[in-house]
Formats: structure tokens, C-alpha cells, sequence
């Protein structure tokens, strides 16, 4: 398989399966507050560069579990083996929120956008697979409050 071809995302459950241990999770931390959309997302430099450099590419990548919910917006890091959320990275209130993405692109099987997240001194690049696509414009748009497409 060449760095060009379709790599499977390393995915070990359903997304409807992913999408529920987020929401207990954030069940867990506050009962009042409920998901209203989740995405994963792969943060570090381009997957497909990363991809070329096998295991040692992997070390440069770090995924995570974006939710708008209710309340705020949550990052976690999910696991790499069994793809469930761990640990809260960072809460976000709404309007704080609403100024940390920019750069959004819309490709084919990865798409991309930067976070700016707290404590960093540059946005993060995020990158997300084609199956969180509609999750992701309904994410960003709720993040901008404009429409992606």
C-alpha cells in the first residue's frame, strides 16, 4: 500500500459505539450536561505524511474526541488501542469556543481545521477522517456559527 492509497482509520468500534462511551463519559464527570455532537479527531501533522514514517509517524500523532455539548465544549484523548475516551484535556465555555477554529479544509478522505487551545502558542492542526464528516460541519458550524460545506 503506498502513502497515496486509503489507510483505514484505526478504529475499533462502531461511531454510534464511540459517540455513546463519550456520552457516559461526560455523564460521569457532569450528569447535567448532555453531547450534542462528537467527532474524532487526530491532531498533529498531515496523516498521510505521518502515515509514510509508519510506527515512528504514529509518535507524532495524538487522537481525541471533540463534543459540543450542552455546556461546553470538551476535548478528551481517546485511547490507541481501544479507542474509548480517557482522560478530559480541556473544557471550554460556548463563548471562548467560538473563537478557536479557523483554517477549515474540506478534502476528500481527511479533512482538517485548527484549534486554538488553551495554553498553546499556536493552533493545533486537527485532522478528521470522512466518516465524522457530517458530525464535523455540524461541530464547526455550531463552533462559527456559520455553515461549512
Amino acid at each position: 500500500m503506498t502513502a497515496f492509497q486509503e489507510r483505514p482509520i484505526p478504529m475499533a468500534m462502531k461511531k454510534s459505539t464511540i459517540q455513546q462511551q463519550v456520552a457516559e463519559a461526560i455523564a460521569q464527570a457532569n450528569p447535567q450536561d448532555r453531547p450534542l455532537v462528537t467527532i474524532q479527531a487526530i491532531a498533529g501533522p498531515s496523516v498521510w505524511l505521518m502515515s509514510m514514517f509508519g510506527v515512528i509517524g504514529q509518535a507524532f500523532l495524538t487522537y481525541y474526541f471533540i463534543t459540543v455539548t450542552q455546556q461546553a465544549v470538551l476535548l478528551h484523548r481517546a485511547s490507541r488501542l481501544s479507542n474509548r475516551p480517557q482522560e478530559l484535556v480541556v473544557a471550554i465555555p460556548p463563548h471562548e469556543a467560538m473563537q478557536m477554529i479557523s483554517d477549515v479544509r474540506r478534502n476528500t478522505l481527511w479533512s482538517s481545521f485548527r484549534c486554538q487551545l488553551p495554553g498553546q502558542p499556536k493552533p493545533t492542526r486537527m485532522n478528521v477522517h470522512r466518516i465524522w464528516r457530517n458530525e464535523m460541519d455540524q461541530l464547526l458550524g455550531m463552533l462559527t456559527g456559520q455553515p461549512v460545506a
